[in-house]
């Protein structure tokens, strides 16, 4: 074995022994030993089409019927495909599925889930935790920290070994259509703090992190799963930006980096190369320059951004021959397992090449404890996933980023049992029955959401003070308030004493005329207990810790935030 392969895999198998919180053995050369010969011993027994095949990470549904399970097992069986991550389902079919999956693998399987919220991204009866962007509301990392470790506790226990997470975008454009409340915020240290804290947290409980989506999606106005976003900063603005999380994440240890497909002609030097097909980004930049040892995954290969400017199979080698270890989501994996073992036969692709990212695919492998694969336990499964500890945690959360923007004559905190007439107006798609509820057990409100606005002009004179609740369904939606609603709002604060809680991102206040709108609060999502933990806070029962994560407008930057226990 030549010193680069062994470079290759020590970098590996340290790259989350070596870096996380968790207490593991040391690294000594008895380890360094059982990793090298278990690697070599799988490498070495495989044939050229069972090393290709542990290239490929396939997309798998436990929501689907016997079709398609059958076609995954036919590809684990026939092509030995190195991983799965997991999409839509429930937890107990998940883990189902995983060991059976499991048991037929020559190789153990990679189990993989877009978890950033936790494993309620994709499955059904699973905790959700905050949006990344309202964990950017948080001045306290260590909440961040903790969570990301429940997350990490949550995916061990149903078998997942790689999160693909945390999103370090820097979210600089507010009409990004699919980065939004996915990122922690525009500021850069402030997104890294956070990368650094979910990292941390993930992998002290022995989970892959990945960061994506390199090297930036976060100043784009197009979605890379229809087309291919252009990002047409220059180099220099893009190392110091962008890559900023990055060269931290990778100083700390992170285990894996997932490549956007983006148009990125000052890297790339080619217009309409994706970065994930581009050996100038993932060679050149990832690997030599910033020297991330890492496994290297790309997007998904399926997603617009990439499919269109290659056929499948084509477009898995030329990810390969980029210099990505990992092609996730492949449309068509016998396809392009054929491509690169005919590329390989022509000297196209080299054994080095080969064995470099296989070898280090299976030392992650060793490393997350695959070489000693333990079925899940399927009893209590459900009860597990969701602990007491989840909901105390995302709690914790809400009433640390919880914002107040604005409170003119200090009209908050709202005083309980006040004698003030109070009026209460519900806008937006979502729900507001359990906010209102828990106005209403602090103080006499009437509600005044169902009057026609002829009635509802003339109706608020008799009242001292109005609650105006906006609450979006789909909280994870970035868009500004309606312009009827806007108009509204505008309207009504001009002649009223107006308090706009908002249980949406911060982006919803765009366009909004805020000047005469005496009370804001950001409280960031539409939960039932953002809708309570807020109540609180309109009342002085908590303090509004939290700072916007993004800018709304000069006069409300990043970072900005009221706190109305120590001003009043």
């Amino acid at each position: 074995m030549n010193k680069f392969l062994i470079i290759s895999i020590l970098s590996a198998i340290c790259f989350i022994s070596c870096n996380s919180n968790k207490k593991q053995p040391k690294t000594n050369k008895d380890t360094i030993n059982a990793h090298t010969q278990w690697v070599d011993s799988i490498y070495n027994n495989m044939s050229l089409k069972e090393k290709v095949g542990q290239l490929f990470m396939v997309a798998t549904y436990s929501n689907r019927d016997h079709k398609h399970s059958d076609a995954i097992e036919k590809l684990i069986k026939e092509f030995n495909i190195g991983g799965l991550i997991f999409f839509q389902g429930d937890p107990v079919r998940q883990a189902k599925q995983t060991n059976e999956y499991q048991t037929i693998s020559k190789v153990p399987l990679f189990i993989g889930i877009d978890g950033e919220w936790g494993l309620n991204m994709r499955l059904d009866s699973t905790s959700k935790y905050p949006y990344n962007m309202t964990l950017g509301a948080i001045q306290k990392n260590s909440i961040v920290k903790q969570i990301a470790k429940q997350i990490g506790k949550d995916c061990k226990r149903l078998g997942i070994h790689i999160n693909f997470a945390p999103v370090v975008d820097i979210n600089t454009n507010p009409k990004n259509p699919i980065i939004g409340v996915r990122s922690f915020g525009e500021d850069k240290y402030n997104v890294t703090k956070k990368a650094v804290a979910f990292t941390e947290g993930l992998q002290s409980e022995g989970i892959l992190a990945c960061a994506k989506h390199f090297p930036g999606h976060g100043d784009t106005d197009t979605d890379s799963h229809k087309t291919l976003p252009t990002v047409s900063f220059s180099k220099e603005r893009i190392d110091s930006v962008e890559l900023y999380p990055y060269k931290q994440l990778f100083n700390k240890g992170i285990a894996g980096v997932m490549v956007a497909h983006l148009n990125v002609p000052s890297l790339t030097h080619e217009k309409g190369l994706p970065s994930s097909l581009s050996p100038k980004v993932v060679t050149n930049i990832l690997k030599e320059k910033l020297a991330f040892k890492g496994l290297i995954f790309t997007d998904a290969l399926n997603m617009k951004g990439a499919a269109n400017y290659k056929e499948p199979g084509d477009i898995d080698l030329a990810a390969f021959k980029a210099g990505n270890d990992v092609l996730l989501f492949t449309e068509d994996a016998p396809k392009a397992i054929s491509k690169i073992m005919e590329a390989y036969n022509t000297n196209e692709i080299t054994e080095e090449r080969l064995s470099h990212s296989v070898k280090k695919i299976l030392a992650a492998k060793f490393n997350a404890g695959l070489n000693q694969f333990k079925p899940i336990e399927l009893n209590n499964l459900v009860n597990d996933l969701n602990e007491d500890i989840n909901d105390d945690l995302y709690k914790e959360a809400i009433s640390n980023a919880i914002t107040i923007i604005k409170n003119d004559d200090a009209v908050l905190p709202l005083q309980k049992q006040s004698k003030e007439k109070i009026a209460f107006l519900k806008l937006g798609d979502g729900s507001a029955e359990t906010f209102l509820n828990h106005i209403r057990l602090k103080t006499d409100v009437t509600d005044v959401s169902n009057l026609s606005q002829k009635k509802l002009l003339n109706e608020l004179n008799k009242y001292d003070k109005l609650i105006v609740s906006y609450h979006r369904l789909n909280s994870r939606k970035t868009n500004a308030i309606s312009n009827k609603e806007r108009s509204l709002i505008e309207s009504l604060s001009k002649i009223h004493k107006v308090i706009l809680n908002v249980f949406a991102s911060q982006y919803s206040l765009q366009n909004l005329s805020l000047e005469n709108i005496e009370g804001i609060i950001v409280s960031y999502e539409n939960s039932e207990w953002a809708n309570k933990i807020s109540a609180q806070a309109v009342f002085g029962e908590i303090d509004a810790k939290g700072k916007l994560p993004t800018s709304i407008s000069k006069i409300y930057p990043t970072h900005y935030g009221l706190s109305i226990l120590e001003d009043n």
